[in-house]
């Protein structure tokens, strides 16, 4: 499995990522473009690399990964989730760092629905006596 490297799926809200972990020297792609041209944001990309820099492989692995759905935010977040997930199967010993930390944690929230008869999910129509 190592030559090949490791895959995981990671979510958050409604984006998903694709990772592979493959043995390299740390370059991280995602969608086909090098992580600094695809994240402006630096908060973003500090997100992504917070795994690997937490347990001293950001040398060791080049990352590729395909997201959708969700914002730049939300799918920082997936690649930050698939990454633990990916590593955790490099090296299940790396479990309670990462579990620690709360990266193997799925962040679930979604939008809630509309409700019938409302203006919003929770928003109601304002009440009038007369």
């Amino acid at each position: 499995m190592e030559e090949r490297g490791f895959y995981a799926t990671g979510k958050r809200k409604t984006a998903v990522a694709r990772v592979w972990l493959r043995p390299g020297n740390g370059n991280i792609k995602i969608n086909n473009t090098p992580m600094d041209n695809y994240f402006s944001r630096g908060t973003s990309k500090m997100i992504l690399q917070q795994p690997l820099e937490l347990t001293n492989t950001a040398e060791k692995f080049d990352v590729i990964a395909t997201a959708k759905g969700g914002g730049h935010s939300g799918q920082a977040g997936a690649i930050k989730h698939g990454i633990s997930r990916a590593l955790l199967l490099s090296d299940p010993g790396l479990r309670a760092i990462l579990k620690k930390a709360g990266f193997l944690t799925r962040d679930s929230r979604i939008k809630e629905r509309k409700k019938y008869g409302q203006r919003g999910a929770r928003a109601r129509f304002q009440y009038s006596k007369r």
